[in-house]
C-alpha cells in the first residue's frame, strides 16, 4: 500500500511538472530558488569560510547568471511562449551549478571573458562616464534628495503611528466585551436585603482612613443604665 502511494504521489507529481500549463508556476519558484536562493546561501558560506577556490567558483557563477538574466530581459516576453520554456531554464540553472562550476565556468570561459576583453575599453568609459553622471547629479540634487528623504521618512513614520494606534485601538475594542460580561455578572447584579444591609452597615462603620466624609457618631447610651447608676435618684 505504502509503495502503491509513493508510485501514485510521484506520477502525478511527473505529470504535474510536464505540463506547461499546470507547472509554470511552479518552475519558476524553482527557478528563483535554484538560480538565486541556493547561490545566495552558498556565496554566504564562501565568504565566511574565506576559501578562494570557492569565492572564485561563485563568482564566476554570478557573472554567468548576471548576463543570462540581462539576455532574458530583453527576449523573455518572446521565450516564454515557448511550451517548456521555464524546464529548459530550470535545467540551464542546474548545468551553471554542476560540480567544480562547470556549467557557469564554461559559459564565463568560452562566451563571456572574450567578449568583455574584446570591448574593454569601451566599455571603462561608459562605465566611468556613468558613474561620474551620477556623482554630478547627486551633488547638484543633494537638497531635493535629502528633502525627499525626510519627506519618506516622515510618511513611513506616519504610517507606523497609525498602526500602531489602529492595533491599540483593536485590542481595547476586544477587551470590551470582557469588561462588560465581568461586570454583568458581578457588580451590575441585583443584591439582596442581607447584601444590602451589610454593604451599607460597611460604609457607615467604614474608617476616616478609607472614607474621607466619614463623621464619628458618638456611642449611644442606655438610659435605664444611666438612670440605675445616677446617686440622685
Amino acid at each position: 500500500m505504502g509503495s502503491f502511494g509513493a508510485a501514485l504521489g510521484s506520477e502525478v507529481g511527473l505529470r504535474l511538472l510536464l505540463s506547461p500549463s499546470a507547472s509554470n508556476v511552479i518552475v519558476r519558484s524553482a527557478c528563483h530558488i535554484v538560480g538565486v536562493g541556493f547561490p545566495i546561501y552558498s556565496t554566504h558560506k564562501a565568504i565566511e569560510r574565506k576559501d578562494r577556490n570557492e569565492q572564485e567558483m561563485w563568482l564566476v557563477y554570478w557573472a554567468a547568471y548576471g548576463c543570462f538574466n540581462a539576455v532574458e530581459m530583453c527576449t523573455d516576453k518572446l521565450l516564454s511562449w515557448f511550451p517548456m520554456y521555464y524546464h529548459a531554464k530550470f535545467m540551464f540553472l542546474v548545468w551553471l551549478q554542476l560540480p567544480n562550476n562547470y556549467g557557469a565556468r564554461y559559459a564565463y570561459t568560452k562566451l563571456i571573458r572574450p567578449f568583455l576583453l574584446a570591448h574593454q575599453a569601451r566599455l571603462d568609459r561608459f562605465v566611468d562616464g556613468t558613474r561620474n553622471d551620477m556623482n554630478k547629479f547627486i551633488i547638484s540634487h543633494q537638497h531635493e534628495i535629502l528633502a525627499i528623504r525626510n519627506t519618506v521618512y516622515k510618511v513611513v513614520s506616519t504610517a507606523y503611528r497609525v498602526a500602531e494606534e489602529g492595533l491599540r485601538s483593536t485590542r481595547i475594542e476586544g477587551l470590551r466585551p470582557a469588561d462588560q460580561a465581568s461586570s454583568s455578572n458581578g457588580s451590575d447584579a441585583p443584591r439582596s436585603d442581607d447584601e444590602s444591609s451589610v454593604a451599607g452597615f460597611e460604609s457607615i462603620s467604614r474608617p476616616p482612613s478609607e472614607d474621607p466624609t466619614w463623621v464619628e457618631v458618638p456611642a449611644a447610651v442606655n438610659l435605664r443604665d444611666r438612670s440605675s447608676n445616677d446617686p440622685s435618684r
